[in-house]
């Protein structure tokens, strides 16, 4: 194994990827559960099919599998043209929230045996079973294929507790510390593909191991979050400390105070609100029956920055909530934890992903306050430069992020 170059959004990491001698043996192997090939980039579906079942690395070979995209079926060049774009299309597959829990890895141009060819190199996944569309793919021999119920319990079985972020941790003894009914009616028809839902005869709690919410008997620490009776009460920083300040300085006086609690979607459902209610609007006429209304901050920024900061905070080790403080001449948001993992401040916000808490990014998705990963603080900037703000400043420090916005002029 050697260095490589993971390429998303035009930045790069160093990540683990396959030698150019175990490459062409791989594409030469045409029987292979190592190995596909696609003569181009037209079948999207089935590249991610592929993905998501190398990523469960069914036989447990502990190694990557490759999908060769400029080959036909048979070995021989197909003759497509590798160009950026079509390595940044592929790239980008990784994080367009269709595959959960996100994949580890690696999309590059390589010129093997004659052929010029788009390898995407996928490392096995430590957080089995990954999804694509809410169904669980396998490679078995040369075939793609959708898991049974047996092969989805080994996937969920293979995970071991101790290697597991905090919100995969178990977090509570009993499963009646979850809204069960909650889980089943308004969760599982997201998270789950309809029809494989409508035939899944397995127990629920079952399902709930498959998706991450049990570990064992015991819920995680992200289904607590996420669906727990009482979040607070299993994770005390899960909230969000809400002032809205009449003046530039924490000292002057307060206008409106909020403590926003509950589960996961309520908090981010309140903070919505609260960021609508709170943006003043200035009408203007400028001749004729037309007018303009100009918010001073665009609430689409501050969503999307309001939910990086609870996707992404810190919540081991820590009782601080996010913080969103309005003055009268700027917003701050503070989340605790630093960046983390291959985020730093060179790459934050060009496109560089990786997640504290990738259980509480995947409920985020599936109830509709993540459309796609990577993408919160590049439409926070989009937003804020359309509406005639100046651009977000960022403070990064090992014990929190934050981010200052400044009115429209």
């Amino acid at each position: 194994m050697t260095g490589g170059l993971d390429r998303h959004g035009g930045d790069v990491a160093v990540t683990p990827t396959c030698t150019q001698n175990e490459l062409e043996a791989l594409m030469r192997e045409l029987e292979s559960d190592r190995a596909e090939r696609k003569r181009s980039a037209a079948d999207r579906s089935g590249i991610r099919r592929n993905l998501c079942a190398f990523a469960n690395d069914l036989p447990g070979r502990g190694a990557p599998g490759v999908i060769f995209v400029g080959v036909e079926d048979d070995g021989r060049c197909s003759e497509l043209t590798v160009d950026d774009r079509l390595l940044r299309e592929l790239a980008g597959m990784k994080d367009d929230g269709n595959i959960l829990p996100l994949p580890s890895m690696v999309v590059e141009k390589r010129r093997l045996n004659g052929c010029d060819v788009a390898v995407v190199i996928v490392q096995p996944s430590r957080d089995t079973p990954v999804r694509y569309r809410g169904r669980v793919w396998v490679k078995v021999g040369p075939t793609t294929r959708e898991a049974s119920v047996e092969e989805e319990h080994r996937l969920a079985e293979r995970r071991r507790a101790g290697d597991l972020p905090f919100d995969l941790r178990p977090g509570a003894e009993d499963i009646e510390d979850i809204d069960v009914d909650y889980v089943r009616t308004r969760y599982l028809p997201h998270a789950i593909a309809p029809e494989v839902l409508e035939r899944n005869r397995r127990p629920l709690d079952e399902q709930l191991r498959s998706l991450r919410l049990l570990a064992g008997d015991r819920p995680t620490r992200g289904a607590l979050l996420a669906f727990g009776r009482d979040p607070q009460r299993w994770i005390p920083g899960a909230w969000v400390q809400f002032l809205r300040i009449d003046g530039s300085s924490i000292t002057d006086p307060v206008r409106h105070r909020q403590a926003i609690v509950g589960r996961l979607d309520d908090v981010l459902r309140k903070l919505d609100e609260l960021f609508t209610l709170a943006v003043n609007v200035r009408t203007t006429v400028a001749g004729g029956p037309r007018e303009t209304r100009q918010p001073d901050y665009p609430v689409e920024a501050l969503r999307q920055l309001g939910w990086n900061a609870v996707m992404h905070r810190s919540y081991e080790g820590t009782h601080a909530p996010v913080r969103v403080y309005w003055y009268g001449d700027r917003i701050e948001i503070t989340n605790p934890g630093g960046l983390y993992g291959r985020v730093t401040p060179d790459n934050f916000g060009r496109g560089a992903t990786d997640y504290r808490n990738p259980l509480v990014a995947e409920i985020m998705h599936h109830v509709g306050f993540s459309q796609r990963f990577g993408l919160g603080v590049p439409l926070a900037a989009a937003a804020l430069k359309e509406n005639g703000n100046p651009p977000a400043a960022f403070d990064f420090d090992p014990g929190h992020v934050a981010v200052t916005l400044r009115p429209a002029g």
